[in-house]
């Protein structure tokens, strides 16, 4: 098994602590993000890992060098998201796949659920996403998105803007994986799209990765959903470093 962290973004909303830093080097309880991250996947054996970097790559380069961990880099994140970060990758795409965003902190247990989830293409979501949400801001619905599952645990819904919170039965963590049998298609689904055309309001270069999935699970594949019950934290702000969601060391 493989992975792919995805650090190219800027973290403007850290910032100053990422003036001279990437998102994933800001420090979380004494610990850069992406140490948090790199643990986990040691503790469930996942040596073969690749970064795609973008904003200020060589300051993590220089951090992770002696971490054997391949790089690619997404030249164009000043005006791309994640799933155009991933296809960087694109070619590196060839066994099963862990893909984890970079400014999430999450245990080892949440991430050997993942791991040894059988279906082709799954993704872990919040249960206890409230209590998380709630300690991060004023209006929790306000932020959220939308998450719907049918009877076998498949999503059939997310990434939507939700009007109650019976529109949000878990939330989106930012952690996927695909395996292998299921990457080809991916591939070529993600290369048959219209460049030109607007997904959920985005360009094709600035999709979000919620949308990807949305046309994924309407078009391609069933998405599983990973259930897990906290154990987890965003950091997009700086007032999320107080958070004590996250309670692993």
């Amino acid at each position: 098994m493989k992975a792919i962290i995805l650090a190219a973004g800027q973290g403007k909303r850290l910032r100053p602590l990422t003036d001279d830093r990437p998102k994933c080097m800001v420090e979380y309880r004494g610990k850069p993000i992406v140490d948090y991250i790199l643990s986990a996947m040691k503790d469930v054996g996942i040596d073969d890992i690749a970064v795609v970097g973008g904003y200020k790559i060589d300051v993590l380069k220089e951090y992770l060098k002696d971490k054997n961990i391949v790089f690619f880099e997404n030249k164009d994140y000043e005006r791309t998201n994640m799933v155009s970060t991933l296809f960087c990758a694109e070619d590196w795409m060839d066994d099963d796949i862990v893909i984890s965003y970079a400014d999430i902190v999450y245990s080892s247990e949440i991430l050997k659920s993942l791991v040894m989830e059988d279906a082709a293409f799954s993704t872990t979501v919040d249960l206890e996403w409230l209590k998380l949400w709630s300690q991060r801001m004023q209006d929790p619905l306000g932020d959220a998105e939308s998450m719907k599952f049918d009877l076998q645990d498949n999503i059939m819904e997310l990434g939507k803007k939700p009007k109650s919170y019976e529109d949000i039965e878990a939330q989106y963590m930012g952690l996927i994986k695909i395996k292998k049998e299921q990457i080809a298609e991916i591939k070529s689904f993600y290369r048959g799209l219209d460049r030109g055309a607007l997904y959920d309001g985005q360009t094709f270069d600035n999709m979000y990765m919620t949308s990807f999935l949305q046309m994924i699970i309407d078009k391609v594949s069933p998405v599983k959903a990973v259930k897990v019950y906290g154990g987890w934290l965003e950091i997009d702000s700086i007032s999320d470093l107080d958070c004590a969601a996250y309670s692993a060391s």
